[in-house]
């Protein structure tokens, strides 16, 4: 665990401090880090006799060469998960030395324990993305899913929800948003990972609708605090984590076909909307032909608002700024002109299809 790129910082740390030669020694008793270029890669003997006895070990000022490559000064064991992992020397007068060589070798154990505690997170976050990476394709392989889970110490358990974060102009670390998101979508049961540079998922597992929902708002919370910019959305909940890329999809296209003012979207909540896109028919292009002809293109916007307002009159032409009669007349209109009467659920609903079909024709989909 004691890397050259450890000992070296360690060094540079503690010997600017210390204003002394600072050295480092791996855990065979070689030079890995020093003040002093030259001693690099050589046997100290110092070391050798601290990792022979397991304790610190003082060469006296008047050693006269008897310890080959060492200087007169202080040695001490650096301790690593109950190991000896390596040998610190502070070169100088070892009764000054040893008033804070107890403090420079607990700091350096600390730094280790960190470069340890970072290298552990780093391979648990690649792990997990190995995994979610692994679950987005339609013939995800389990038994390699289920081994990394294990390994995480993580059980997923049905059912399964499905979040997908697509974030803009950021400037944490992936670090920082993942154990934040992470702590607030609750560790144990769940699973979080980039799937590229702007765009994460989760999966929330074993949650009753009512827990999902509260997790939602709580990670909803945590993007807000840290002040990012994203757009968020959910998916259904699934039994089976072999639906995950499924699932996955169903909450790239709500995100598609959503409001882009809209922060959070369910895919629950578009799901008729999304049979539109996810389906490609003849008979849709007919409709649209038919229904939403030239002449009616000033009245989408009127539709819309109807639509989303629930077919309410007074709630429709408030929101448009309107006379109710304005409106009465315009919705006569559009009877008159495509035969389909949008105070009419079914009528209503035929206008609604053609608009959703409308505006995946204008995005660029194709529609047979």
């Amino acid at each position: 665990m004691l890397t050259t790129e450890i000992a070296e910082m360690i060094v540079k740390e503690t010997s600017a401090r210390l204003n002394r030669n600072v050295n480092i020694m791996s855990s065979k008793g070689i030079i890995i880090a020093s003040c002093d270029p030259s001693r690099l890669y050589h046997m100290h003997e110092g070391a050798l006799e601290v990792l022979q006895t397991k304790q610190p070990f003082t060469i006296p000022t008047d050693h006269e060469g008897k310890w080959k490559g060492a200087q007169s000064g202080i040695n001490l064991p650096i301790i690593f998960d109950e190991k000896i992992v390596g040998v610190i020397g502070i070169t100088g007068d070892p009764e000054e030395m040893r008033d804070f060589g107890g403090l420079v070798k607990m700091t350096t154990e600390l730094l280790i324990k960190q470069a340890y505690m970072a290298t552990q997170a780093e391979w648990q976050q690649r792990t997990k993305e190995m995994i979610i990476e692994n679950l987005l394709k339609e013939d995800p392989a389990m038994e390699h899913i289920e081994r990394r889970l294990n390994l995480l110490h993580i059980k997923l358990a049905p059912p399964y929800h499905t979040l997908v974060i697509q974030l803009e102009d950021r400037s944490l670390s992936d670090t920082i948003i993942l154990q934040q998101l992470e702590k607030a979508a609750g560790a144990a049961g769940c699973l979080i990972g980039f799937v590229n540079t702007n765009r994460l998922c989760i999966a929330l597992s074993g949650m009753k609708d009512e827990i999902v929902h509260k997790r939602i708002e709580a990670i909803y919370q945590v993007l807000k605090f840290l002040k990012l910019t994203f757009r968020l959305a959910f998916s259904t909940l699934y039994a089976d984590l072999q639906m995950f890329h499924r699932s996955y999809e169903d909450c790239s296209l709500a995100l598609e076909i959503s409001n882009s003012n809209q922060e959070v979207v369910s895919f629950a909540e578009l799901e008729a909307k999304a049979l539109i896109y996810q389906t490609e028919t003849a008979a849709g292009t007919r409709l649209l032909q038919r229904v939403l002809h030239r002449s009616l293109r000033p009245f989408i916007e009127t539709l819309q608002v109807f639509f989303e307002h629930h077919l309410n009159m007074q709630k429709t032409a408030d929101c448009l700024h309107i006379h109710r009669n304005t409106l009465i007349y315009r919705l006569n209109k559009i009877k008159e002109q495509t035969g389909y009467d949008p105070r009419s659920f079914r009528d209503a609903l035929t206008l609604q299809m053609a608009i959703w079909l409308l505006e995946k024709k204008e995005k660029g989909a194709h529609i047979s």
